[in-house]
């Protein structure tokens, strides 16, 4: 760690229940696809996160959509906003946007308002079973969504990708036709089952991303899937997913604090850090800052 200037967290989360209408953090006594939420089921602010900052030299930061009703969408970008303006953090804003309304472009353009803005998040895929309810994974067959991902290159933003190993090869496919669009892959896709067919599966997934040059993969979220996991346990994950895309298209996130539920911010940013030993420092200084000050503008 002595050899990076500083750390941007490339995916977390902030939230206020006062100030925006929130989903799953106000569904009380429900078990989602990580676990009970309860014990983050509270305001998490700037300051909650400094705290669990810990040791770790984090200077920047990019907040990624959390889930709250489709109509705040607006109004969390703007409470959002409002506490990098005042307390530093977060550096970038990645809001929640429907890309398949006809409303796309002026939705988009309420969002850029706010200088903190960068990108967008629409989740494609979170876990068999939640998929299975919600059928977001249809948005890749969607004529109105490919639409509204050129008018998020056509406006200089970014995508963050949330899907999983089964989807990964159609989102290839979509992606390879918006050439200009800058996608992020969060939680280095998202892989839940470690049976030899899974991992053979997200490996493909993984080199069918990469082969186009306007992907980088975020590592992160290991413990959504995996509560008990170990540095031993994800380095095989890291280490290929870093070969597969190689360093300078690497960034890692805390993904706190939904990642708080299993370990702390020096346990999982630490993590990271150690099974990255292995590289060299301008490896590392791209995995740790660079590729996301790059990706994210910022």
């Amino acid at each position: 760690m002595d050899d990076l200037p500083y750390i941007v967290d490339a995916h977390h989360h902030l939230w206020d229940l006062d100030a925006c209408r929130h989903t799953w953090l106000a569904e009380r006594g429900v078990i989602r696809f990580f676990g009970d939420p309860a014990p983050i089921q509270k305001n998490y602010h700037v300051d909650d996160l400094r705290t669990d900052f810990g040791t770790i030299p984090v200077k920047k930061s990019v907040h990624i959509q959390i889930g709250v009703e489709v109509d705040d969408s607006l109004k969390e970008t703007t409470w959002l906003q409002a506490q990098a303006d005042r307390f530093g953090l977060p550096t970038a804003i990645v809001p929640f946007c429907d890309l398949t309304r006809d409303s796309v472009e002026i939705d988009l353009d309420q969002h850029l308002a706010h200088s903190g803005v960068k990108g967008v998040r629409q989740i494609i895929g979170r876990s068999a079973e939640e998929d299975r309810k919600t059928g977001t994974s249809a948005l890749l067959k969607d004529p109105n969504f490919k639409r509204g991902l050129q008018i998020l290159a056509d406006k200089d933003m970014s995508f963050d990708l949330q899907l999983t190993p089964p989807l990964m090869q159609s989102a290839a496919d979509l992606f390879a036709q918006v050439p200009k669009l800058n996608v992020a892959l969060c939680h280095g896709g998202s892989l839940s089952a470690y049976d030899q067919g899974s991992l053979a599966e997200w490996k493909t997934g993984l080199k069918a991303l990469a082969e186009l040059p306007n992907v980088i993969c975020k590592l992160s979220g290991f413990g959504m899937f995996d509560p008990h996991w170990s540095i031993e346990s994800i380095a095989p994950l890291v280490h290929r997913a870093i070969e597969v895309f190689e360093p300078d298209r690497i960034a890692f996130g805390s993904n706190f604090p939904v990642d708080k539920l299993y370990a702390s911010y020096e346990e999982t940013m630490g993590a990271y850090l150690k099974i990255c030993d292995v590289y060299t420092a301008v490896e590392r200084d791209a995995m740790f800052r660079a590729v996301a000050e790059r990706f994210y503008r910022i």
